[in-house]
């Protein structure tokens, strides 16, 4: 997968539900996306936050990518929404950290994001990251996710249910690899006193849930 920001409850279920999670960082950065940002609750609604970044371009990879310098101005938004949830004195040091992070290269970071994260959670999932496997860069799609497959002798990959119409299964079958679909079921939780405002980051799962209610969140999910 992608390096993405404080992902959503489906990336962590995929994270926790394999032995490696390899952290697709060598393919062209995407404009717009969810790489560095992700959703927060606000004022009972959504609200994106961003983490600056340095000579981004789609024609850069995301491991060429810098981070910038508004960290600080990230933590202040997220204290000033999250401080009066139930689990912030626990989360919000682990946001420091990750935040305060000095490293610059924006996939290294969000990478040991995810480390510190799963940590926390007690996830023993080992990550890896494409750039460190050496394997032939010029592969497109499922041919390269099947040679890397190979090159860390899995037998099984599984990758998230929006990746359904792009990846065979009976190609994967044909190279010992089962193909495996990871769909998260509904989730919800109390948030505030406010309607239920769903798909936002890990931050507000861990805002208002203990770490047993969020491993219970991790297997509510099928593989198809």
């Amino acid at each position: 997968m992608q390096p993405y920001l404080l992902p959503y409850i489906g990336y962590w279920q995929l994270i926790d539900a394999v032995d490696t999670f390899v952290i697709y960082d060598d393919v062209n950065f995407i404009k717009g996306g969810y790489i560095n940002r992700n959703s927060i609750l606000q004022n009972e609604t959504y609200q994106l936050i961003t983490l600056e970044i340095i000579g981004s371009s789609s024609n850069k990879r995301i491991n060429e990518i810098s981070i910038g310098n508004n960290a600080n101005k990230l933590l202040k938004t997220l204290k000033q929404n999250y401080s009066k949830a139930p689990f912030f004195k626990d989360t919000f040091p682990l946001l420091e950290e990750i935040l305060g992070d000095k490293e610059k290269d924006l996939s290294r970071f969000i990478g040991l994001s995810l480390g510190k994260i799963a940590k926390y959670l007690n996830i023993n999932t080992k990550f890896l990251y494409s750039s460190d496997i050496k394997n032939d860069k010029t592969f497109k799609a499922q041919d390269r996710l099947i040679e890397m497959s190979k090159i860390l002798n899995a037998t099984g990959y599984i990758n998230s249910i929006g990746g359904i119409e792009l990846y065979d299964k009976a190609v994967f079958s044909q190279n010992d690899i089962n193909l495996s679909f990871l769909k998260t079921h509904k989730i919800s939780y109390k948030q505030f006193n406010n309607e239920f405002v769903s798909n936002l980051s890990i931050i507000d799962i861990l805002m208002f849930n203990n770490k047993e209610q969020i491993k219970e969140m991790l297997t509510m999910n099928e593989l198809i």
